[in-house]
């Protein structure tokens, strides 16, 4: 039913199509078919298919060539949409400076986006950031908060920067 919907140019099918072929689900895992409908997807603005062919871009998967450029094209697409994920990895990007020039602030903003969401690892990460004042005032305060909200969503790394920081009494797992 995903490949009629696809061929009839449904993205979310196309979409679920990529998902499929790129983990082996009911069919036998192909990187190449999974980029061809990840790409249709994106195409058509699916933020989820954009920041799967971000990926793709970045590390080279299927018959998609390593382009840093175009991963960070597709992940501003969809990070612009909104995409928690996108956001993160565009957030590593910039604070690793892999196909643009390092900018700690522009790392800041992307890890922000998608920390406000709930995510634990853009979470952890900007409380890296306040910690070292990369891209931000220096402020273990702030960057406490942060790991506190990182270790409340299971991060692990989090949990252990809040001890870390942590003066106080206060339990976190």
């Amino acid at each position: 039913w995903y490949r009629l919907a696809a061929d009839q140019g449904d993205a979310r099918a196309q979409y679920n199509l990529g998902e499929m072929y790129d983990n082996g689900q009911s069919v036998r895992q192909d990187y190449a078919e999974a980029a061809k409908w990840y790409r249709h997807a994106a195409d058509q603005g699916d933020a989820r298919a954009q920041c799967n062919l971000g990926f793709y871009y970045q590390w080279g998967g299927g018959t998609v060539k390593k382009d840093e450029a175009e991963a960070v094209k597709w992940y501003r697409l969809a990070a612009d949409q909104g995409n928690a994920k996108a956001q993160y990895f565009l957030g590593l990007i910039y604070y690793d400076g892999e196909g643009v020039r390092q900018n700690y602030a522009e790392a800041v903003k992307y890890f922000r986006l998608a920390a406000i969401q709930g995510d634990s690892a853009p979470q952890f990460k900007l409380g890296l950031c306040y910690e070292s004042g990369k891209g931000v005032m220096q402020n273990k305060a702030i960057a406490k908060e942060w790991y506190g909200k990182a270790c409340d969503n299971g991060n692990k790394y989090g949990c252990d920067a809040y001890r870390r920081l942590n003066t106080t009494t206060t339990k976190r797992r």
